[in-house]
């Protein structure tokens, strides 16, 4: 019974908007295939996408960033075998990859591992189509289900960068994604966000069918509630919440080598972390649980995709996904000051 339960829950989908395209409320993020933080062997990197599929996961997301093309080549290996309808897949554009001048020297950072290849930042009309058909090359695939702009932001371009490439994106890229979706190469097409700022600013100033929300709504963070998030709400853009663990400490707890936003936690979060615990061990709800299932209660949110480093993370990330979490768990978080007054919480 149980198990029919899971079944059922990751198999739940929701409508990206006003498209054709409809999401697992659970999908796999494949940015640890790729190598994020620690190196990972064939038969673990299948074994991951194996027990996601055989736990019902439907969803994979993938990008040309992730390890310089390995996620994608990892991700399409595993799904090229597989029956084309019965899955969804996303990649993103915006980066082209490259023969490195010099591959003895090249510097793969922040990926440990990956592969040796260099990144060129392009969202015009023709770098968006190029890294769309490399993308397909990579993962031996005829077609894609969406496609996401990855990374157009203070992170990863300085002020000058940020005003050439954005224009470059609305001059000529945006009528890339709009071709690619006229001519039902895709069905839909969104952006990538990484902050706040962002996520009222820029991807409210370009027709979006959803936005990829990384970091700035989680079960730590709901700053954007009232800006951001109220705004894709408002225009109608779905939300994919990218990093439902924060980046790893709402997955891994506050103990430990806790990591924030990709990098090592500060004080300030893990003691906010340890807040959140306590009130999970007074209800005897795991955090995982709780992190995952609480940005999904958010009427414009359509999908979470938790990446995973090891099979049994996968298996974990169905199981909380479907745990039941009494409504005074998040009354009590809200009396804490641990999460918005107002934020949506699912029900009982």
């Amino acid at each position: 019974m149980k198990g029919q339960a899971l079944e059922n829950r990751t198999r739940e989908r929701r409508r990206v908007a006003r498209t054709e395209l409809k999401l697992p409320v659970l999908g796999l993020g494949t940015a640890p295939l790729g190598e994020l933080y620690a190196n990972l062997d064939e038969a673990t990197s299948q074994a991951i996408l194996e027990t996601a599929w055989t736990s019902g996961v439907r969803y994979f997301d993938t990008a040309p960033w992730y390890g310089r093309g390995l996620a994608e080549h990892r991700t399409g290996a595993f799904l090229r075998t597989r029956p084309r309808g019965d899955f969804v897949i996303t990649t993103k554009v915006g980066r082209t990859l490259h023969r490195p001048d010099d591959p003895a020297s090249l510097d793969r950072s922040p990926w440990t591992g990956g592969l040796n290849f260099e990144v060129n930042f392009d969202y015009s009309y023709d770098g968006i189509m190029r890294s769309y058909e490399q993308a397909l090359q990579r993962l031996a695939l005829d077609t894609v289900d969406a496609l996401v702009i990855h990374d157009l932001d203070s992170l990863y371009h300085d002020d000058e960068a940020l005003a050439f490439h954005s224009r470059a994106l609305t001059e000529t890229g945006m009528k890339a994604l709009s071709d690619l979706k006229s001519s039902g190469d895709i069905k839909a097409f969104g952006m990538g966000i990484n902050l706040r700022e962002q996520l009222a600013g820029l991807a409210q100033k370009v027709d979006l069918d959803f936005a990829i929300v990384a970091m700035p709504y989680t079960l730590i963070d709901q700053a954007s509630l009232h800006d951001g998030m109220k705004a894709c709400l408002d225009r109608n853009v779905g939300v994919i919440i990218g990093a439902p663990f924060a980046s790893g400490i709402l997955a891994t707890g506050s103990k430990g080598t806790a990591k924030y936003n990709y990098a090592a936690a500060s004080p300030e979060i893990i003691d906010r972390v340890r807040r959140i615990e306590d009130v999970c061990a007074a209800h005897d709800v795991s955090l995982q649980s709780a992190a995952l299932q609480f940005p999904l209660a958010h009427p414009a949110a359509v999908s979470i995709i938790p990446g995973a480093a090891k099979p049994s993370e996968v298996s974990a990330n169905v199981r909380s996904l479907d745990a039941q979490i009494p409504g005074g768990f998040w009354s009590d978080l809200k009396s804490e000051g641990l999460i918005v007054p107002d934020a949506p919480v699912p029900q009982s």
